[in-house]
């Protein structure tokens, strides 16, 4: 269509089909692509990924914590909606298998891709599921190894509940770190990292005004302006990861049946 660039929000696709089709349409027309995967270009994940890589201490487990108030909350802040236009759908029946399989895939490729990049930049090789539920009244827990590490992943969304927990937690052979982001839609400046060491040591790392939202289209804006080369089989091994681990889970909980 003679675009310049194409930013994708996350997932790339909700298929392995798709998004090899998508990235190989832009490979063909050398076009920059970038997908919108925020919490990869927080600064903070820069540093926390150096300390990983100084400390040099094997990573041995990584949790992702998620406590999400539903959006409509940010929204009814910032929006005037008729009355009509807030009524919500019910609750899914989670006691049965295939809507409880279907509601964890979905919530896995919207909610959990944000920090699959991350995850996957630790531990590249995704070997199986080991544990796949939905939680109650809109959430999951999934634990995975990837080599041979253990991962898990946590997510609730609570209508009366707090504000945004969104924390993920890598525990090394010698400390523990801890990257903790921002409220989703607003621009807070980056996540907040924290290293709590064996030996008592607390370190908290300045924090950067700017945040993933920011990065990424100064991202975009740096391959158009630089004519750096576009990764796009990184970003076709990031959507097939994330895809594969959501097939994996709703596929073990459909099992459960």
């Amino acid at each position: 269509a003679g675009k310049r660039a194409v930013f994708c929000e996350k997932p790339l696709g909700t298929t392995v089909a798709e998004a090899e089709e998508a990235v190989e349409a832009c490979r063909r027309a050398g076009v920059p692509l970038i997908v919108g995967t925020n919490h990869y270009f927080d600064p903070a994940w820069g540093r926390a990924k150096h300390h990983l890589t100084v400390s040099g201490g094997p990573v041995v487990s990584i949790s992702v914590t998620l406590a999400l108030a539903p959006n409509a909350r940010y929204h009814e802040l910032v929006t005037e909606l008729p009355a009509s236009a807030a009524a919500g759908r019910g609750a899914p029946d989670l006691t049965r298998a295939a809507v409880a399989a279907g509601v964890v895939r979905q919530l896995l490729t919207g909610l959990a891709i944000h920090d699959m990049p991350l995850v996957r930049d630790l531990v590249p090789r995704f070997e199986r599921v080991v544990f796949a539920r939905a939680l109650p009244p809109l959430g999951y827990a999934v634990g995975f190894v990837a080599g041979g590490v253990p991962v898990q992943l946590t997510t609730v969304m609570l209508p009366e509940g707090a504000d945004t927990l969104w924390r993920i937690a890598v525990a090394t052979a010698s400390d523990r770190l801890d990257v903790s982001f921002p409220p989703p839609f607003v621009h807070a400046g980056g996540a907040r990292v924290r290293v709590r060491a064996a030996d008592g040591r607390d370190t908290i790392y300045a924090h950067d005004p700017v945040d993933g939202y920011v990065a990424e289209w100064r991202a975009l804006a740096e391959l158009l302006d630089a004519g750096l080369p576009v990764e796009y089989d990184e970003l076709l091994d990031d959507a097939r990861y994330a895809l594969r681990l959501a097939d994996a889970a709703a596929e073990l909980i459909g099992a459960a049946a």
